[in-house]
């Protein structure tokens, strides 16, 4: 699995355990509101751990991150479906930008490359991030 590929995954957990949230709220079962929210809120931080702040669009991605982890702890605090329902198409947009990104053709696999390119093969650097 390249590294987009591990980016997708984690975008693809945080999705599941936000809307899982949800539930959880409706439900009224604050205890796994409590953890399906820590556990987005630990996804986040870790894709913002592995951010290459040497790459421009990393900025805006760090910017998102401490947006997303915000809310998420805000959400948590209030148990408010409002706070966290937004959060949910924003993730989902990141998820499928990345996901076209690791469905592009690899780096190399149909032309020469030489000793310049990113030793990255799956090209994730290029979108700032560093795994």
């Amino acid at each position: 699995m390249t590294n987009i590929e591990i980016v997708v995954k984690l975008y693809e957990e945080c999705v599941k355990q936000l809307s899982r949230s949800l539930n959880f709220i409706d439900e009224k079962d604050y205890t796994k509101t409590n953890a399906a929210l820590m556990k987005s809120w630990e996804i986040i931080n870790a894709l913002r751990s592995v951010l290459d702040m040497s790459i421009p669009i990393s900025k805006d991605l760090d910017n998102l991150y401490d947006y997303f982890g915000k809310e998420i702890l805000r959400g948590n605090m209030k148990k408010d479906r409002s706070v966290i329902a937004p959060l949910i198409p924003l993730v989902s947009e990141l998820e499928d930008a990345f996901r076209q990104i690791s469905n592009m053709p690899k780096r190399g696999s149909t032309v020469k490359t030489n000793a310049s390119v990113s030793a990255d093969p799956s090209g994730a650097s290029d979108f700032g991030v560093a795994i």
